[in-house]
């Protein structure tokens, strides 16, 4: 039903979509699993690996990450994404290799330069022995005529903190003391063999059980259903799916930026610098790669634990569901949070599996956040939110701020902050490209991601953060453990 332009999201969303569909029918069991993956794979000719049989086992694993279960063999983790062993034996294993640029120098440098004895000469020139190079590039740096190419997998060169590790199998591994989950990896690798865990079981279960399920959903999945599918469309279509409510996170998001404004004015007057607290990969970084500095952490929780917070004042007793482009957000656990976590990816084979067509839905009228709040899906809408909140207050100070677009930027700007060398006072961190629309969980990227969701912001009934927070009771708590 939904246009996916890239086969390794197909391979996940076709497994998402059947596991959902044998939930629903009360049919998942051993039998039911063991036959996906030849349903999945038929007949006798590979499709995508060397043989059937290897694809099959892919797809077995990918059957358990569908059911929120690690892949076999693999302990539990931390971390929102992991590999599947059996996907990433596709993977080029050969990081560093030798070009015609090869001279076959007398020196030899690069062969005296490698501890690990992988270099010998030819007469053909350097030959670099892949069973005993470790990759720690040393002859590379020893060439004088640069002929040794540094080829860094997709997955490792995407990882902005150094979280990717290559084994002795030459597999690739997730260090969780690392690892910040924002789904960088999973993004770029070509072949899938990185993933995260789905929670739809857990959602379906909710449903039939006869659970009071809410929705809450993130701004950035506007455009993300296909050209005409606004969120206004998505939540009609929430609600035949089997959620009773679902409200945008852009009312939290405004909620949050009443309270990040106020602390950042405490922290001006204190001469203190300051950074932002919802991105749960940013601040994933800050804790485990910059730790000195998360006394700069905003407390302010994120949009979807200030909206999770009021939607349980309202439904006590419901179940509160995240629906988003995030893969990070499964990582974000404070007190009040909701339940479960789902991707775009995730709500999409749902929708699928119940043959749900957004497109069909009549439009909900009804808007809950203001242009500020929906903007906080772009790269620098924090800010700029934060900015109208200071304005509306009627204080004038001379605030600077840093709009971090993407993971690099972040790491750089915290490099900085904890050198002393950092000399604005405000610091937007957001880990995707782009921000939210760029998150892993995403069915599309790109500028016209950003488009729609820009003129979704200026279509806001309300323009002012004052007057969309008049929604809330109490706009938003504060916790020193937000954003954990």
């Amino acid at each position: 039903m939904f246009k996916i332009d890239n086969d390794t999201r197909l391979l996940k969303h076709n497994v998402l979509q059947r596991v959902s569909e044998l939930a629903y029918q009360g049919k998942l069991c051993d039998d039911t699993i063991q036959e996906i993956p030849f349903e999945q794979i038929p007949g006798r000719q590979p499709h995508f690996r060397c043989c059937v049989y290897k694809e099959r086992e892919i797809i077995h694993q990918r059957v358990r990450l569908a059911m929120g279960k690690m892949p076999n063999g693999m302990s539990e983790r931390t971390a929102a994404v992991c590999v599947i062993p059996a996907a990433c034996e596709g993977c080029p294993i050969q990081r560093y290799t030798v070009t015609e640029n090869c001279q076959k120098c007398v020196a030899k440098k690069c062969m005296h330069a490698c501890p690990f004895g992988a270099i010998s000469m030819s007469g053909r020139g350097a030959y670099i022995d892949p069973n005993k190079c470790r990759e720690c590039g040393r002859c590379a740096a020893a060439c004088p005529y640069s002929a040794i190419a540094d080829l860094v997998r997709p997955c490792r060169k995407a990882c902005p903190v150094g979280a990717i590790e290559i084994g002795d199998d030459k597999l690739a591994d997730i260090d969780d003391d690392k690892c910040i989950s924002c789904g960088a990896c999973m993004k770029a690798c070509p072949f899938g063999a990185i993933s995260d865990r789905a929670q739809i079981l857990n959602v379906i279960n909710e449903f039939k059980a006869g659970h009071q399920v809410i929705a809450m959903f993130a701004p950035a999945l506007e455009g993300e259903f296909g050209a005409g599918v606004p969120v206004a469309k998505l939540k009609k279509a929430l609600e035949q799916l089997g959620f009773e409510k679902a409200y945008e996170v852009g009312l939290g998001a405004d909620a949050v930026a009443m309270a990040e404004a106020e602390e950042l004015l405490e922290h001006l007057k204190a001469g203190l610098k300051m950074t932002t607290s919802c991105c749960p990969a940013f601040v994933n970084m800050i804790r485990k790669h910059f730790p000195r500095l998360q006394a700069n952490v905003s407390t302010t929780v994120s949009p979807m634990v200030a909206l999770s917070r009021w939607v349980r004042e309202k439904y006590p007793q419901a179940k509160v569901v995240f629906i988003g482009p995030c893969v990070a957000k499964k990582t974000e656990q404070v007190e009040g949070g909701p339940d479960y976590v789902l991707t775009t990816e995730e709500i999409v084979a749902m929708m699928d599996a119940r043959k749900i067509d957004p497109d069909k839905m009549e439009a909900d009228p009804v808007q809950e956040s203001s242009t500020y709040g929906k903007g906080f899906a772009s790269s620098g809408g924090v800010t700029s939110a934060v900015m109208q909140v200071i304005q509306e207050m009627g204080e004038v100070p001379q605030v600077s701020a840093q709009r971090c677009n993407g993971a690099a930027e972040c790491k750089k700007a915290l490099m900085m902050l904890q050198a002393g060398k950092f000399d604005m006072d405000f610091i937007e961190g957001m880990a995707c490209t782009g921000g939210c629309i760029g998150g892993a969980g995403c069915l599309t990227h790109g500028e016209k991601n950003k488009a729609e969701v820009d003129k979704y912001g200026r279509e806001a009934f309300e323009k002012t953060i004052s007057d969309a927070l008049s929604v809330l009771i109490q706009p938003t708590d504060k916790s020193s453990d937000a954003g954990k």
